[in-house]
């Protein structure tokens, strides 16, 4: 589970913990956090695990260590990403060229290298893969457009390896989730935005982290083996294609 010490990661392993699975807190430089969610896990045998995504070295090694501490794997969430602020008006080329060149190796590279060293694990059992996408892949970024592209990259990745995988019985889903009452869009929500944001939505709210942890539960069931390849839009109709 990437980027599990926070928001949508720390539900999802919560709500995989009470289901009676192990889960692997990873982090990239919030160890007391990751450490924190682990200590609040039910159950036993969970474990954290750390890299950075943008070194893939790194991933390997984490996604290997995941494996060995758990006893094997047999789901991963690709949900770990970072979100830039960096209108195409209002940057210099060289912060432009940082913004695209961070973004991608994390969101896209890193979860495509974290899904390469999981394939290694679970190829002669199967398993499931569920990504965590944004409705920013379908609606636009204007100020993010970097994040944006990154998670229409990443819906496409996951349904090339919905096919490319299926043969061995591993699924791939992906969430897309608009905005979620996290850390990550604590700025937005709580700027002269954050009325505006929510009446994005006409239930004029928006998304819990466990709400997105239910769908990434049902991704990761054995029942949604059929629903491999799909992506799910969590957005409270605030966008609908």
């Amino acid at each position: 589970m990437t980027g599990a010490s926070r928001g949508i990661g720390r539900a999802v392993a919560q709500a995989f913990a009470k289901l009676g699975d192990r889960v692997a807190v990873h982090h990239r430089d919030s160890a007391e956090l990751a450490h924190q969610v682990r200590a609040g896990l039910p159950g036993c045998g969970h474990t954290v695990v750390q890299a950075d995504l943008a070194d893939a070295d790194a991933v390997r090694r984490m996604v290997d260590q995941a494996a060995a501490e758990l006893g094997g794997l047999d789901v991963l969430v690709n949900n770990a990403g970072i979100y830039l602020w960096h209108p195409i008006t209002e940057v210099s080329y060289e912060q432009w060229q940082d913004a695209w060149r961070q973004t991608l190796a994390v969101n896209l590279t890193g979860a495509a290298n974290v899904t390469w060293c999981a394939v290694q694990h679970m190829k002669e059992a199967g398993g499931r893969i569920v990504n965590v996408s944004s409705r920013g892949a379908f609606r636009g970024e204007p100020r993010h457009p970097a994040y944006g592209a990154s998670k229409a990259g990443l819906n496409g990745f996951g349904q090339s390896m919905a096919r490319a995988l299926a043969p061995l019985g591993i699924s791939v889903g992906t969430v897309a989730p608009g905005y979620v009452e996290t850390e990550m869009a604590a700025a937005d929500l709580n700027s002269a935005r954050g009325e505006e944001i929510r009446a994005q939505s006409p239930f004029n709210r928006v998304a819990t982290p466990e709400e997105i942890a239910a769908a990434v539960i049902y991704l990761a069931s054995d029942a949604a083996e059929w629903a491999s390849g799909t992506i799910i839009d969590l957005n409270g109709a605030s966008h609908l294609r």
